[in-house]
């Protein structure tokens, strides 16, 4: 099953690595986190109109071009099982940052207790989501807020096999540092790898100490084929 698959694959993971991939660059890739089976699964699930609590064409509100539906919950077993895993690692880094950049806000160790949370601030709807994309969609950059209160962490898995699936497409994040130009990254994915990265804002060594960057993530143009990508958001919109 997948959940058992996730679960071991979150306990073999380089905590350090991610780390240190986070701290450096804002992201940190986990190769091959899903099969091609997984994959071929959820991109089939796409069109299956009770899974969802909402579909959004991107053009329609200037986010970029291509649509994403979010998932209604309860989710389906093998998304409940990836937010769940890799949460609890996640929150620790999270605390990490989180004194790092001066505040008082503590992640608890389980997911429940922090959708208990979320719940608590008005935010109660399911937030995990997939993304299709065909020739000429892109997603312009942005960052997955929905609330006050939002994990400082989400996850993006490649389900499309890029050369095969499509061209193009390539997952972009942008560091604003303060009083310098935009540092771009592009993430290179193969279908199922994960990448974890900082939602909205990082902390960075300076010479004076930790200064703080802002983070944004986008999908450049996809020139044919269909890309289609399962966001993994820990916390929920309100």
């Amino acid at each position: 099953m997948l959940s058992a698959k996730v679960d071991a694959r979150v306990m073999t993971l380089d905590r350090k690595a991610l780390a240190t991939d986070i701290a450096r660059q804002g992201w940190h890739v986990v190769p091959e986190l899903l099969t091609s089976g997984d994959c071929a699964a959820l991109r089939a699930n796409y069109d299956h109109d009770p899974l969802y609590r909402s579909t959004v064409a991107m053009q329609r509100h200037g986010f970029g071009r291509g649509e994403y539906r979010y998932f209604a919950y309860p989710l389906p077993s093998p998304i409940a099982a990836l937010r769940a895993a890799f949460y609890s690692p996640l929150a620790q880094l999270a605390n990490e940052w989180a004194a790092l950049l001066g505040r008082s806000q503590l992640y608890p160790v389980d997911h429940a207790t922090y959708l208990a949370q979320c719940a608590l601030a008005g935010q109660s709807r399911p937030t995990p989501l997939i993304l299709r994309y065909r020739a000429g969609d892109h997603n312009c950059l942005h960052q997955d807020l929905y609330g006050a209160e939002h994990f400082p962490f989400q996850l993006a898995i490649l389900l499309s096999r890029p050369g095969d699936d499509f061209e193009g497409g390539e997952f972009v994040i942008t560091e604003q540092r303060p009083r310098m130009q935009s540092r771009p990254h592009v993430v290179p994915l193969k279908q199922g790898d994960a990448v974890i990265f900082a939602v909205n804002d990082a902390p960075r060594a300076g010479t004076r100490g930790t200064y703080r960057v802002k983070l944004r993530h986008g999908v450049s143009e996809v020139r044919n084929g269909e890309r289609l990508t399962l966001g993994v958001i820990f916390h929920d919109a309100g």
